[in-house]
């Protein structure tokens, strides 16, 4: 089986001839062709080549077109500090939402508008397709209702809004999923299998806040896409331990859980159906460890997740890690079925 084929059998069900292999890599991948990161997160052709090279050295089953969360918040008109070899950032100090009102005013970027970053991520996923389509599993990337308010209204001022205006996070909300809607459909026009949905700042709010405020934007958001004929790969950093029963209904097609969540617990809580991502610690295990510990890490997450595991880590691959370190990786997919 080819990546393409392996990943879409594990996801309908049916037997594979061994588990996918799918690590998040962008600052490994860009330095893996030898360019710096800016220009990495800024050129979609780029960001293609520094995808393959690393697909093709370590038999990864995926393409993604992940770089940044910051592509639609650019295009919003946020201010973003972009930097030679680091990922582009949000500015928190001049949030575009400082001032709740503009929120009125704010119209849904074009995602096909020549020269916006949105676009450049639409390039990379019709790249993509043209280089890998049917053999590779394809991946855009949009973010979730809380990291896209994050970016737009600021992490500090979003989490006293949930207590001080919660009409506001509500229409926040609504604003940031109809454009990751808008945006997540033109990557599957352009021929991207999956949409991973980052949704970072999730893991900051208490269950409560979760179930009113993130869940059913986030359900919106997983229904949309695939009403769109889409899957989904929901991507939350940190720890979401309070929250894995809620994050099992949402009909994920796959979940990466971060490294400090107890596999067996997700397995648990979120069902013997619902295919989830090792999460190693990708700097104490992947990075700083060896092909050995990775190998063992590897093999509890298989003991308690079952079969329907994709191999991975619990969130990027360090862009130092050893290369030993990813073959084990490698070895562990393609050894298990």
């Amino acid at each position: 089986m080819n990546g393409y084929e392996r990943t879409l059998a594990m996801l309908e069900g049916r037997p594979a001839d061994s588990l996918p292999l799918m690590p998040i890599t962008m600052m490994f991948a860009a330095d893996a062709i030898g360019v710096p990161y800016g220009r990495y997160a800024t050129d979609y052709r780029l960001l293609v080549e520094g995808q393959l090279a690393v697909a093709e050295k370590f038999d990864v089953d995926q393409v993604s077109a992940i770089s940044d969360p910051a592509r639609e918040a650019t295009d919003l008109g946020a201010e973003v500090h972009f930097y030679d070899d680091q990922p582009p950032a949000l500015d928190e100090g001049n949030s575009l939402l400082a001032d709740k009102s503009r929120l009125e005013s704010l119209e849904i970027p074009d995602p096909l508008k020549s020269g916006s970053r949105m676009f450049d991520r639409v390039q990379a996923v019709a790249l993509f397709k043209d280089k890998v389509k049917g053999q590779k599993w394809i991946e855009g990337w949009v973010e979730g209702p809380c990291a896209e308010g994050s970016d737009l209204r600021g992490i500090n001022k979003l989490m006293l809004d949930f207590t001080d205006d919660p009409e506001f996070v509500h229409r926040l909300f609504d604003f940031c999923i109809k454009t990751a809607l808008k945006f997540a459909k033109a990557q599957i026009d352009a021929g991207c299998d999956v949409l991973g949905v980052g949704d970072a700042a999730a893991s900051l709010v208490g269950p409560r806040i979760y179930k009113e405020f993130v869940l059913p934007y986030e359900r919106r958001l997983v229904q949309g896409i695939h009403d769109l004929g889409g899957r989904v790969r929901l991507h939350i950093c940190g720890n979401t331990s309070r929250v894995l029963t809620e994050i099992g209904t949402l009909g994920c097609d796959y979940v990466d859980l971060d490294y400090m969540v107890p596999m067996d617990a997700a397995r648990k809580q979120m069902g013997d159906k619902q295919v989830l991502t090792a999460n190693i610690d990708p700097v104490k295990v992947l990075r700083n460890g060896t092909p050995e510990t990775v190998t063992l890490a590897l093999a509890k997450c298989f003991e308690e997740a079952g079969p329907n595991l994709i191999v991975g880590a619990g969130c990027e691959v360090p862009r130092d890690t050893p290369i030993a370190n990813l073959e084990a990786m490698r070895n562990f997919a393609r050894k298990r079925i």
